[in-house]
């Protein structure tokens, strides 16, 4: 299984700062010393191309972010400081996106070490997200023709609007979000089916409820290509997540979703999404559990 990964990823924020930026590298080690993924899964992505973005950005954010015009109130909003590896590492991250559709679609199923940076606007960041990587790689493909319908399966903690706002005009892109009904964002734009759980939602309501979203889903919609934002803030330990799934039910979740999409041969790309867990390590560990079930998957579906 191939992944697009970089040690540019990581950029400096202040001591102290809630975001996690060293999940990535330490992701990329953990996997690697699990013998999860080998060097050769490894592809380095560029930087994403402005006309890239700009099929989502508005041209004068997509250049601000780049050198640094951000108003005080955008950088406020976007929740990181501005500097400029978080510039290069929002590009970065945008073409290992569109790279692991690409890769999705010639292997059945690729990562992005990082991404899921659903939270992104038009012409705004917020919610730690720069430029909305998802939207990116979904427009480029569609416009380079390799693929049609797409489906996003967004199970971050928040839902994600800014994918939803996107593509809110577009009936061949599937938005579905399945978050915490009270968490952030608090204004959230329609998507195409969003599922917002109470506080509180342990392992057994969460799965059920998922497994009867999908199962709806599919009934109606055909997708070439399905990215899955597998943000691991609904765990019961997670800062801002307000669910209580366990770290087996986040297990579970994985190999459910994974399982499904593979079985039905449709070409799925991994995402990170967000995560806010006590620790760094268990950070790491929670992500790393999607790349463990697709490992299996993969090669039962695919060779």
């Amino acid at each position: 299984m191939r992944v697009s990964y970089c040690a540019g990823y990581v950029a400096p924020l202040p001591e102290g700062h809630i975001f996690p930026m060293k999940k990535f590298s330490g992701l990329y080690n953990h996997l690697l010393s699990k013998n999860i993924l080998k060097i050769t899964d490894i592809v380095e992505p560029g930087l994403a191309e402005f006309s890239s973005l700009q099929t989502v950005h508005s041209s004068r954010y997509s250049v601000a972010v780049w050198d640094g015009s951000l108003s005080k109130k955008e950088i406020r909003r976007m929740g990181l400081p501005w500097t400029k590896g978080l510039a290069i590492r929002s590009r970065l991250a945008v073409q290992g996106t569109i790279n692991a559709g690409i890769m999705a679609l010639q292997d059945g199923i690729s990562g992005n070490l990082a991404g899921g940076t659903h939270h992104a606007m038009p012409d705004h960041g917020e919610g730690f997200c720069v430029y909305n990587d998802v939207a990116i790689a979904i427009r480029m493909l569609k416009q380079a023709m390799w693929v049609q319908k797409v489906l996003v399966i967004d199970c971050d903690v928040h839902q994600g609007n800014g994918t939803a706002e996107i593509f809110k005009n577009d009936n061949d892109v599937f938005t579905f979000s399945m978050h915490g009904e009270k968490n952030y964002p608090f204004v959230k734009p329609p998507s195409t089916l969003d599922v917002g759980l109470p506080d509180g939602t342990s392992d057994t309501e969460y799965l059920l409820t998922l497994e009867e979203s999908l199962n709806q889903i599919f009934s109606n919609f055909e997708p070439d290509l399905i990215f899955y934002l597998a943000g691991i803030d609904p765990l019961e330990t997670d800062h801002f997540g307000r669910l209580s799934l366990s770290m087996d039910g986040l297990k579970d979740r994985e190999h459910f979703v994974i399982e499904t999409i593979t079985r039905k041969e449709i070409p799925l790309v991994l995402l990170l999404s967000g995560g806010y867990a006590p620790t760094l390590q268990e950070t790491v560990e929670a992500h790393a559990v999607m790349f463990e079930a697709a490992k299996e998957y993969s090669k039962h579906y695919f060779h």
